[in-house]
């Protein structure tokens, strides 16, 4: 048993397992179908979501993809132009290099001319100083002497007789010293001069050898810096040369190719024009029904031959139905592994000889392919046409006349297989929202079935919700009269709780006090027995 406050009252009532059990199925049906309401329209909107998604990533993905080509081509661009900006600059550098060093070497050479001039000069102008100097020391001292001499010789006049052997040996030693002093004076000078020159001509040796090694060094790294703008220039060169011959090879094989190609296209065109020429030949031969079929075969080997290989698992072959009074020639399918069909085609075949006495046209033929593609399913029609031979509409390619019939083309012969290709690649392209499209059927198939067996189930649950309802309402107004009946049952054990209160608190009140007042009896044996008491006990 659970019990259960009502929402609107607030009474307490309890009710057995099953109708506890039918209550809380009700609560939990509609929040099932509230949810499952909700998640289908979640569903629905992940659905859109993931379409957009997928469409909008599509182009994000080829705008990311012609992006990164731009860049990869500006790069290959701007390292092309940095590779000549860097050659053209180390040359430079190497040159500034060069003439910097050719520069200070000049400037060295020219410095140690001057050193060497100026040491030169400065040499010879110590030397005549030098020789003054001692000229000037040795006039003095012989202008000295020639005062003593003269002094002397006036001393002498006055004591000639007494001095004159002492005068003349003073005489013959200063004309000694005089002599000497002369030889000194020319030893010293010719030492001077003999210093002088073996310092100059040590110093010259040393400029000599300091210039020589100088020029050696000079000439050293005008070999090295010779070299290494040979070296850079040889690089430089041989990568031009590479890259001139790269750009030869290049325009070689451009010219290969172009020559390939026009051989390519010569040859074809000529084959075409014979294969021209051939059909001219035959179609003045065949009868306009006999030319018809031979486009029929013709059209039919080239598919053939390259079904195993392009169109493996497509469906190509004559349409024979013609319960509804007309037929086209050919009918291809083409569908995916999981049979899903990606493309369907009716086709037409039409040609008549050069000789025939009666010239149809291409809108002659439109009406009745429009009819039997819509009458077989088809998605396209194409009318393969030899008609009109001189029509530059035709003769140009692919002819789209939808202005006059949805999904219809005129084609020539050689354009054909392209035809097909064209068509069943641009179905490739929707094949992913068909397949889609068919799930999304399936689902609302499946939805629709859901909903349905839901329908059922709510009816039927409907129906039991009414009779338990009708049930619950009959449990409830017993529950009432129980209620009713124990409420009752409740007062009026409340009042006999409070008469049983009320005699107690009488019965705690009585004393003997009180029940012997007004009664001497009744007092005089309860007196007795109290006074009596003790003596019995002792």
């Amino acid at each position: 048993m659970h019990e259960i406050i009502c929402p609107h009252c607030a009474k307490a009532f309890k009710i057995d397992e099953a109708g506890y059990a039918n209550i809380l199925k009700q609560v939990h049906d509609s929040e099932f179908e509230q949810q499952l309401h909700e998640r289908l329209e979640l569903a629905e909107q992940d659905k859109r979501n993931a379409i957009e998604l997928a469409q909008a990533k599509i182009a994000s993905e080829m705008q990311r993809a012609a992006t990164i080509k731009d860049v990869e081509i500006q790069e290959l661009k701007t390292k092309l132009d940095g590779e000549e900006i860097a050659r053209k600059l180390a040359v430079a550098e190497a040159l500034s290099a060069v003439e910097k060093d050719r520069d200070a070497l000049s400037n060295e050479l020219e410095q140690a001319k001057n050193e060497k001039q100026t040491a030169s000069q400065l040499a010879e102008v110590r030397l005549a100083n030098e020789l003054q100097r001692t000229s000037n020391t040795k006039d003095a001292e012989i202008q000295e002497l020639r005062s003593k001499l003269a002094g002397e010789e006036m001393a002498r006049k006055l004591a000639v007789a007494e001095a004159l052997s002492v005068v003349e040996k003073d005489r013959d030693a200063l004309s000694n010293e005089l002599e000497q002093a002369k030889n000194d004076k020319k030893t010293a000078s010719q030492l001077a001069e003999a210093k002088l020159a073996n310092e100059l001509q040590r110093t010259a040796t040393t400029k000599d050898a300091e210039i020589q090694a100088l020029k050696a060094k000079l000439d050293a790294i005008e070999v090295s810096q010779k070299l290494a703008i040979t070296e850079a220039v040889g690089a430089v060169e041989k990568e031009r040369d590479d890259l001139k011959g790269s750009v030869a090879r290049a325009e070689l094989e451009k010219q290969l190719a172009e020559k390939s190609l026009k051989d390519k296209y010569e040859t074809q065109i000529k084959d075409r024009d014979d294969a021209i020429e051939r059909l001219r030949d035959m179609k003045a031969r065949l009868s306009t029904k006999m030319v018809g079929e031979t486009l029929e075969q013709h059209c039919e080997t080239e598919f053939n031959r390259i079904r195993a290989t392009a169109f493996p698992r497509a469906y190509f072959e004559k349409d024979n139905d013609a319960r509804t009074g007309s037929k086209g020639d050919y009918i291809f399918r083409d569908s995916d592994e999981a049979g899903t069909e990606i493309v369907s085609i009716m086709f037409e075949m039409k040609n008549e000889g050069d000789r025939t006495a009666t010239k149809n046209k291409n809108e002659d033929f439109l009406k009745e392919l429009d009819k039997d593609r819509t009458e077989k399913g088809c998605e396209y029609a194409v009318l393969v046409s030899l008609l009109e031979p001189e029509s530059e509409l035709y003769n140009t390619g692919i002819v789209d006349v939808f202005h006059r019939y949805p999904k219809m083309y005129i084609v020539r012969p050689q354009f054909f297989l392209p035809m097909i290709t064209l068509l069943r690649n641009a179905a490739m392209n929707s094949l992913k929202y068909k397949s889609e499209l068919a799930l999304v059927k399936a689902q609302n198939v499946d939805v629709t079935n859901f909903e349905t067996e839901l329908e059922t189930f709510k009816t039927a649950f409907g129906k039991n919700y009414e009779l338990a309802s009708k049930r619950f309402q009959t449990a409830i107004d017993e529950i009432d009269k129980s209620i009713d009946h124990l409420q009752k049952t409740k007062e009026a054990l409340l009042g006999t709780d409070r008469n049983l209160r009320l005699a107690n608190d009488k019965a705690q009140d009585v004393t003997i006090k009180k029940l012997t007042r007004g009664n001497p009896t009744m007092a005089g044996k309860f007196a007795e027995l109290k006074n009596s008491g003790p003596s019995e006990t002792e």
